[in-house]
């Protein structure tokens, strides 16, 4: 009662500081199983994609005041697919998979999206690491390799010197804690959805894995904020 009661709240157009108190207060909640039973709906899972802003197409992410409510949206949607095999296939029935992914792209070259940009990953890490349809979705519909690849290299900011080569700059500073979560993250779902292909058969996706060869290369180059998460990154 009390997860339908905050629901409904977050159905209506409150405050922001009102709409993330109500999601903290979801998120915490849905990591007890039993209490995601009755409040797993189609319904209740739009309500919380249209705060994580993942019903608006065309529309940029614009208004910084809205992004905590985006954040907070995106880990209640993580607990909840993770926890809820109901929240998995409504997530392919509301092809979730393919709002995360324009979702992402409209992250890319924005300023103080990284925490968007991690659960936007995280989401898509789960998503593929659950359900085998979405997973084939991401690769042969949503070009998920590519867009999972681009955000690998946003996040490890790689500069090239040639076609496959990138810069090596051993001078480099190591990577923020934001910048070393999204790269794993976009790690973790690029292995999901590449695990079934070991036998490519064009030459875009042929380039598509020398590009992310060339990443992964860079990728082990690159040091974190930590021995540890160097180490988690690796």
């Amino acid at each position: 009662k009390l997860c339908e009661g905050i629901l409904n709240i977050l159905e209506k157009d409150t405050k922001t500081s009102c709409q993330v108190a109500c999601l903290e207060a979801l998120r915490i909640l849905s990591r007890d199983k039993k209490v995601l039973v009755p409040v797993t709906t189609k319904r209740n899972m739009q309500i919380l994609m249209r705060l994580a802003k993942l019903d608006t197409v065309e529309d940029p992410l614009e208004r910084v005041s809205e992004f905590p409510v985006i954040v907070e949206a995106l880990k209640c949607l993580c607990n909840i697919i993770f926890n809820s095999a109901v929240a998995q296939k409504l997530s392919l029935e509301l092809n979730l998979a393919a709002m995360l992914c324009n979702l992402l792209e409209k992250c890319r070259d924005q300023q103080f999206v990284g925490d968007i940009k991690c659960f936007d990953l995280r989401l898509l890490f789960l998503l593929s690491l659950l359900h085998t349809d979405i997973r084939s979705q991401l690769r042969q519909e949503l070009q998920g390799v590519q867009v999972l690849t681009q955000a690998l290299e946003s996040s490890l900011s790689v500069r090239w010197t040639e076609k496959y080569k990138a810069a090596e700059d051993r001078d480099r500073p190591p990577l923020s804690l934001q910048e070393t979560d999204c790269a794993i993250e976009a790690l973790k779902a690029l292995f999901n959805v590449t695990l079934d292909s070991w036998n490519v058969h064009s030459k875009t996706e042929s380039h598509q894995f020398r590009y992310m060869a060339a990443i992964l290369r860079h990728c082990l180059l690159t040091t974190g904020p930590t021995e540890d998460k160097t180490e988690e990154l690796h």
